[in-house]
């Protein structure tokens, strides 16, 4: 018998190598945009949560320069302690008017910022009523409040009211859902949840994480999409990725970003974001507030991408959003279709088990206001000839 403790974990790693899911990392050496530099070539990027194109923006380089200058780099504390500075109030104020919330309030993360709300909204007595398909963040977030998770149908209103009524053991409840699905790109009928929410008297909590930027008035997202603005207690979002740098957000009822100020753990118990990052969120959303531009490019070229990819045959699933799911089956078709892609100048990564349920990997193209229409002309002509090639389409 072997003494080496890992051997498990080199079994598990062929093991992964055989089945085609093995995730292989690539190194981008050039700033985030339409294209990038891997290897020394340069290739047409569909990989990034970029939608707005913000990531090298000239307004955000700029901004973040200054506050380097005034304010320095880290902020060397959490955020109760002394890590508090005046550009995260300034930024959450911001935020919170954009939204159109009463407060809001930033973390590390989008996955931070699901992993706080959730054990300090439910505990070991209580039920959340979670989507089947939300993302990690939100089921570690659940996993870690130690409340019972009852998992409804995907999107399925119905379901969702058929298990609040056949839960009858319970503190507290909470419902909670993504706003727009990654995977699939389809959207949650945010109004008619809200709606159960309110007859059962349920706490509703929306994750928007792929709906920041992207839905709504100017990129307001869900809640605004909906005119549901004062009727969602909780909205997460995140800004890495259609404010193209890195942090979360809780938007909401005043009473409830009062609490996470005193029991969001990563809140309590991890530094605050950065000073280039909150300098660069905020010109973000100084942009995001002065013009709808950059959304409706974003919008116009995910919807020209996938008209002429199914008109190529290539199914593109339930996509409401830019974001376009092609569906190739198995996970080894899945890698292969991206290898020959990235052959021929496009980087678009396939996703499989366990991401997306097995016998459902795909390429998931990401569309973004930095692509120009010669661009998506390049990668429609490269998607045709290679679903050719594959036998696809």
């Amino acid at each position: 018998m072997s003494n080496n403790r890992t051997d498990w974990i080199e079994n598990e790693i062929a093991g992964l190598k055989e089945a085609g899911l093995f995730n292989v990392i690539r190194t981008i050496d050039s700033p985030m945009g339409a294209w990038v530099r891997i290897d020394g070539r340069s290739l047409l990027n569909f990989c990034a949560n970029n939608y707005l194109g913000l990531a090298n923006h000239p307004r955000l380089l700029a901004a973040t320069k200054k506050a380097v200058d005034e304010y320095g780099v880290g902020p060397g504390a959490v955020r109760t302690i002394a890590g508090t500075m005046s550009l995260h109030i300034a930024l959450e104020r911001r935020l919170a008017e954009f939204k159109q919330a009463e407060a809001c309030i930033t973390f590390q993360s989008g996955f931070t910022a699901n992993l706080a709300t959730i054990p300090a909204l439910v505990g070991k007595a209580d039920v959340i009523f979670s989507d089947e398909l939300n993302h990690a963040s939100i089921i570690d977030g659940c996993r870690l409040s130690r409340a019972r998770v009852v998992r409804y149908a995907h999107n399925d209103v119905d379901d969702l009211r058929r298990q609040i009524e056949a839960t009858t053991e319970y503190g507290r409840r909470l419902i909670v859902t993504d706003g727009v699905f990654s995977m699939d790109g389809d959207i949650a009928p945010l109004d008619k949840i809200c709606d159960i929410a309110n007859a059962y008297d349920i706490v509703l909590m929306v994750d928007d994480a792929h709906g920041e930027g992207v839905l709504g008035n100017g990129g307001r997202g869900i809640v605004d999409h909906f005119g549901l603005h004062g009727k969602v207690d909780v909205e997460v979002g995140t800004l890495s990725k259609a404010f193209g740098v890195m942090g979360g957000l809780v938007a909401g009822k005043q009473v409830i970003v009062d609490w996470l100020r005193q029991r969001g753990r990563p809140f309590l118990f991890s530094s605050a974001m950065t000073v280039p990052d909150a300098a660069a969120c905020l010109e973000a959303v100084n942009i995001l507030q002065e013009s709808t531009e950059l959304v409706d490019r974003l919008w116009a070229n995910g919807n020209l991408f996938k008209k002429e990819m199914k008109n190529l045959g290539f199914d593109t699933g339930s996509s409401q959003t830019p974001i376009v799911p092609v569906m190739l089956g198995e996970a080894p078709l899945a890698q292969k279709f991206s290898r020959r892609l990235f052959e021929e100048g496009v980087f678009a990564m396939a996703i499989g088990f366990p991401t997306v349920p097995r016998g459902k990997a795909r390429i998931r193209v990401m569309n973004s206001a930095a692509h120009s229409h010669s661009d998506l002309e390049t990668a429609l002509d490269t998607f045709g000839r290679v679903g050719k090639e594959l036998g696809v389409i």
